[in-house]
């Protein structure tokens, strides 16, 4: 069953009330019981992964295995999302169009191997209380020895070369000619040249430093340039204020930002590089795009190209400028390499269990970072997701208190219109009866979910659907 299509159904309640089981957690000489039972649209026999103890994770698309590989058998059941035998508990995804529908009332997050979650309703998740991860980084070397082939193709007409000798191998004619064509593709070095890069993120600092390496000088753009990548660019590397000012001299320029859907006016990064941005261009300029197709104006870039000996260069479709002689249009090649998939998954799979077994949050798209230090044996783990609203704070710690619970650590985080709290409860060696607690915690007004993080991953997870209980 859907969030969405809980929240519709006027006889949801009875089904989980008459479906809910106890979870009892034994570890470290304590023993936690909490409301637990993992319910959803395709749960009507019963026997899934989580109510056997593991928590599920399903997956969309072709995930590497060296990355699955990172989910202990004995604690997680991976599997296909299009053939899984249960609900999921967590989904993780590559290119595949998430839709609303696919997220059960079961699943406590969402990752995607890549930095894009433009394929993931990320707004509709934040208003439901679920985190998405991505995975920055991770594909960088990947696209960053993309665009510098791109800069190579851009140059010396190697594409045309390699069409062209097919072309003559046909008719038998490839050996006559090889030498007698060649000053048909002839190009520029790279060497000596400008490169601008705009973004200077994980991709944009290593390809800045990559070029320098190949004896080329780089100017760059970046407003909110971070400490880490700033230690990565080359030192004597010119930044700019401004896109404009940036592109300006540059024989090859490359855009690694993100692409938001909203005008430059507006905030976003639709068709950034425009008309006002291209008219700064040298005329036999190189646009390397292996950010996001959509970042530039294709109207803008057709008349540039007809207009002098510009190249662009993109791993994205492009309808306007698919056939023109001086682009270069690729499949989405970026971060298809063995070792990208894998560092992705890998990472992708690391930071869920981050999430799942122990309630850190890094690299989240919607979420603020929470960093925590490893709890004590005797330390049950509780978390709770809720709207950013005033008051909300004081509601939960007034909880713990009526449950006589003692409080050894408790962080607050907030990141728009989301906080998350963590609280450390102090354990005793007798048994602890959470379900009540979990579920006055629960239904406080504002609050989304919270999980008792202790024993197998996964379990102690409850909702607070429009005001209903669902464990």
């Amino acid at each position: 069953m859907t969030l969405l299509s809980l929240q519709r159904s006027t006889a949801a309640k009875t089904l989980w009330n008459s479906r809910t089981r106890v979870f009892s957690s034994k570890s470290a000489g304590l023993s936690v019981d909490v409301e637990h039972f993992t319910a959803g649209w395709n749960n009507a026999g019963g026997d899934n992964a989580a109510a056997n103890g593991k928590c599920s994770v399903q997956t969309f698309n072709k995930i590497s295995p060296s990355g699955l590989s990172r989910f202990p058998e004995s604690y997680y059941k991976v599997e296909a999302a299009e053939s899984a035998s249960g609900p999921a508990n967590v989904l993780l995804l590559r290119s595949h169009k998430l839709q609303e529908s696919e997220v059960d009332v079961t699943v406590r997050a969402i990752a995607r191997c890549g930095a894009g979650t433009n394929n993931i309703p990320v707004a509709r998740m934040t208003q439901l209380g679920i985190p998405v991860f991505n995975t920055p980084g991770a594909n960088a070397n990947a696209v960053k020895e993309l665009i510098l082939c791109g800069m190579l193709l851009g140059s010396r007409r190697i594409v045309d070369g390699v069409n062209h000798m097919k072309s003559l191998g046909e008719k038998g004619l490839a050996r006559e000619r090889v030498e007698k064509d060649k000053a048909m593709f002839g190009g520029r070095e790279i060497h000596g040249k400008t490169l601008a890069v705009v973004g200077l993120g994980h991709i944009g600092s290593l390809t800045a430093r990559d070029a320098t390496a190949l004896g080329m000088k780089v100017t760059g753009y970046d407003p909110g340039l971070s400490v880490m990548s700033a230690l990565k660019l080359p030192r004597d590397m010119e930044l700019k204020d401004s896109i404009a000012s940036a592109v300006a001299n540059a024989d090859y320029i490359s855009i690694n930002i993100p692409y938001i859907k909203k005008s430059p006016q507006e905030g976003g990064t639709h068709g950034i590089i425009g008309k006002e941005v291209i008219s700064h261009f040298k005329k036999d300029a190189v646009l390397l795009n292996f950010a996001r197709g959509e970042l530039v104006d294709s109207h803008a870039m057709k008349a540039f190209l007809d207009a002098g000996d510009g190249r662009y260069v993109c791993d994205f479709p492009d309808d306007e400028l698919w056939n023109h002689p001086n682009a270069i249009l690729l499949p989405h090649l970026g971060a298809s390499t063995y070792e990208a998939e894998d560092e992705a998954a890998s990472m992708a799979a690391d930071t869920l269990r981050d999430y799942i077994e122990h309630g850190e949050i890094r690299n989240s798209v919607n979420f603020p970072t929470t960093a925590l230090e490893e709890r004590h044996d005797q330390v049950v783990r509780v978390t709770v997701v809720n709207e950013n609203l005033p008051g909300v704070l004081a509601k939960i710690t007034d909880v713990c208190a009526k449950a006589g619970m003692n409080i050894a650590q408790q962080i607050n985080q907030s990141k728009g219109d989301i906080a998350y709290n963590v609280i450390d409860l102090n354990a005793s060696n007798k048994p602890m009866d959470l379900k009540d607690f979990q579920r006055d915690m629960t239904m406080i007004e504002g609050v989304l979910s919270t999980r008792i993080i202790f024993g197998a991953p996964g379990v102690g997870f409850a909702r607070n659907v429009n005001g209903q209980y669902v464990v």
